[in-house]
């Protein structure tokens, strides 16, 4: 089978403008002619193994980065888009998008966000009954969305916030949650237990910290862990939030929120650390949770984020989904990406965790362009810590393209070679290709359909 061409452009010129060089400079540096860089950087020409081994050399530049998933996850985001009935007929090809994914990322992105706020005002629109007469009814983007690809598009990975968390844990002498009650007492922080409903409360003019007594000891800790980072690590966190640029105040308090639970859970699963026990422990989420001191979910969500340059963990994906199916949490390092709009493919394992409390689910799935995923599911609920509280109930997928299945201890026993075992998956129904899914909802987009009055299969019509 013939090699596949990996075409750069975006990453080299990415590279060539950090390190401050001119296009003749680089190709200098490199060794290779001028107008031979300026056609990789165009993406006229597949980056060669020369080029590749010369960026490793020269620069110390990690080449695993030549083939993240930025691209992919742009022709995800863009796909999706171009699904909406706006487009009609006139919605871009698939090959068409691809070519500006890897052409023009800062256009792709500018279409996602002239697409969004389209979006956002048409359902503002839809409700306008709703938005008459308030004060606040201007058109504005959503800013749960904009803090949502802002970690989207960082690889869920903040290497300052991740450095910062593993240097306060290399200090603890005990237990990190020990540690982070001794730097919060330091700062004149009084700590609390009380039964009401706030799972954490912090007073700033009495300096008091309240901490539910329902907590679990690992959420607990959790919540520990963010109030130290926002009394301790504000400007680290207004810095990362100034180079992000968000759009509205409200964005940014979400980010910063969204940073403070990031440093609390690198501070509790420290990089180096964390990354070594995950690949001794084969991933194993209970142990690893034990060695911890942290939740299954937290394990789960912690080693989504291992993707630090040169140090780099499995690429897993991540995703949390309610019994609506709703997705809550997403994060994909593979190639695998989820819908921004809706919910996960009804086929897909994470949906059947909730039949089956307490046990991990696993399977092997194939998506409609071939690529195999090991995906494991399981449920997780979160006590009200009263009787007649509400019980919040979610499902967690984990998982990693099959080739990497070996090095989970949940792949022990199953041939992952078998065809027979493998369960076809999609992303969204629009832009999913198969054409006899029994759980499909609505057409895909890309199809002609026959509707033949005579004839009821499984679906009202036959997609060609």
């Amino acid at each position: 089978m013939a090699k596949q061409k990996l075409y750069a452009g975006t990453k080299l010129r990415e590279l060539r403008r950090k390190v401050d060089l001119t296009q003749r400079e680089f190709s200098e540096r490199l060794e290779v002619s001028l107008p031979y860089l300026n056609q990789m950087e165009n993406n006229n020409r597949p980056v060669s193994a020369a080029v590749i081994l010369a960026l490793a050399d020269v620069f110390g530049f990690d080449v695993t980065e030549l083939v993240s998933g930025d691209n992919a996850r742009l022709v995800s985001d863009m796909r999706e888009a171009a699904t909406d009935p706006i487009f009609g007929a006139d919605a871009p090809h698939l090959a068409d998008i691809r070519m500006a994914a890897n052409n023009a990322p800062g256009l792709a992105r500018a279409f996602l966000q002239l697409h969004r706020a389209y979006r956002e005002t048409h359902e503002r629109l839809a409700s306008l009954d709703e938005a008459l007469g308030r004060a606040d009814s201007r058109l504005q983007s959503s800013p749960w969305e904009e803090v949502r690809d802002f970690f989207h598009y960082c690889d869920n990975y903040i290497d300052a916030v991740d450095r910062a968390a593993e240097r306060f844990a290399a200090d603890a002498k005990g237990s990190i949650q020990a540690h982070a009650i001794a730097r919060l007492e330091a700062h004149g922080v009084k700590l609390r237990r009380s039964g009401g409903p706030a799972l954490r409360r912090y007073e700033p003019e009495s300096k008091i910290l309240t901490l539910s007594a329902h907590l679990p000891e690992a959420t607990a800790t959790f919540q520990l862990l963010i109030q130290l980072a926002l009394l301790t690590q504000n400007d680290l966190l207004d810095a990362t939030l100034d180079f992000a640029k968000f759009h509205s105040p409200a964005a940014r308090d979400i980010a910063k929120l969204g940073l403070a639970n990031y440093y609390a859970g690198a501070s509790l699963m420290p990089y180096g650390s964390f990354l070594t026990a995950a690949q001794e422990l084969r991933h194993d989420l209970e142990q690893l949770a034990g060695k911890f001191g942290a939740s299954i979910e937290q394990v789960a969500h912690r080693l989504s984020t291992l993707q630090r340059s040169g140090q780099k963990g499995l690429p897993f994906f991540f995703v949390r989904v309610d019994q609506a199916g709703t997705i809550t949490k997403r994060h994909s390092a593979t190639s695998l990406q989820f819908a921004r709009f809706g919910g996960a493919c009804p086929l897909w394992n994470v949906h059947r965790a909730f039949e089956t409390p307490g046990q991990f689910l696993r399977q092997m799935a194939e998506t409609p362009d071939g690529k195999r995923y090991f995906c494991l599911a399981r449920d997780v609920s979160k006590s009200g810590g009263a009787w007649g509280a509400p019980v919040r109930r979610y499902a967690i997928g984990l998982g990693c393209e099959m080739r990497h299945a070996g090095s989970l201890v949940y792949a022990d026993g199953l041939d992952t070679s078998a065809n027979a075992q493998v369960e076809p998956i999609g992303i969204s129904c629009r832009i999913c290709e198969r054409r006899n899914c029994h759980q499909r909802s609505v057409p895909p987009l890309e199809r002609n359909l026959q509707v033949d009055p005579d004839l009821r299969g499984i679906l009202p019509y036959q997609v060609r």
